[in-house]
């Protein structure tokens, strides 16, 4: 099983499929690489290397204690792109991933990075706040890691609903999805869940958005129950000075799963990847 040892001695598990130019995609929380197979594949059909990890706590990746911070989640990923020696990368990221990436950016910078996606993404801050009023009130994040720990096995059952839309009439998610969603969340640590609700909710991205100097390509549903669109896609898209934002209508936080939404966004990725 191919892994990463970081630099504090943990191991990251990656998968690598193709050859050619590298693009390197980073999971949401709960998930692990397993939700970006489709991309995997669609990329490296089309002549490119596709590359994911599991972050530390999740999936396949080793479950230490400590570091559930975006500083080093950060650094793990400068880790990995450094052991394979990777450059000219395209980094796509969804939701909280989106927070790894940007920092990654704010902390390493671009030399090795040719341009970026940010897919239902967190930055630039998730929490509601006087200068953030669309931003999602503290009391949901509380709420989120009461239920993991009360009972994580229906809490992830639950939270499949709105991660795809589910709950809105003539709604494109599978079963399929639901079932995926629980069975990866299942792999996350307890620890690496509560921990990372923290990060994802408080950190805010502002600064690390403003040294991006690649090209960006910003995709967000406007029906995303999880990642408002206004607090963080819109906000970003102004923020990073070369940045095109791509709304699908009626498109959920789960986009690059959901039959349809999935097909359109890996057109719009392969579009991206050959401007």
């Amino acid at each position: 099983m191919p892994v990463c040892s970081t630099r504090d001695g943990v191991d990251i598990y990656y998968k690598d499929w193709g050859s050619g130019r590298p693009v390197v995609f980073i999971h949401g929380w709960p998930l692990n690489a397993d939700a970006w197979d489709d991309q995997m594949k669609c990329v490296a059909d089309a002549g490119y290397r596709g590359i994911a990890h599991d972050r530390r706590g999740h999936g396949r990746s080793a479950q230490p204690w400590d570091g559930y911070d975006f500083d080093t989640f950060a650094d793990d990923l400068n880790d990995l792109l450094t052991s394979l020696d990777l450059r000219d990368v395209t980094l796509v990221a969804h939701s909280m991933g989106g927070g790894e990436l940007a920092r990654y950016i704010g902390r390493h910078g671009t030399d090795r990075i040719r341009s970026a996606v940010l897919l239902s993404a967190i930055p630039p801050l998730m929490v509601r706040r006087d200068d953030n009023p669309e931003g999602v009130p503290d009391e949901v994040f509380t709420q989120i890691k009461e239920g993991i720990l009360a009972e994580r096995s229906q809490f992830w059952h639950d939270t499949s609903e709105g991660f795809f839309s589910a709950n809105r009439p003539g709604t494109k998610a599978t079963q399929g999805n639901r079932d995926a969603f629980w069975f990866m969340a299942m792999h996350e640590s307890i620890q690496a869940g509560v921990k990372c609700v923290d990060a994802f909710a408080y950190t805010d991205f502002t600064d690390d958005l403003k040294k991006f100097d690649i090209p960006t390509l910003i995709v967000h549903g406007d029906d995303d129950q999880v990642v408002p669109l206004e607090a963080t896609a819109r906000r970003a898209a102004h923020i990073i000075p070369d940045a095109t934002l791509t709304v699908y209508e009626g498109g959920s936080h789960g986009i690059a799963l959901v039959p349809g939404d999935k097909e359109r966004f890996n057109g719009d990725l392969l579009t991206f990847l050959r401007d």
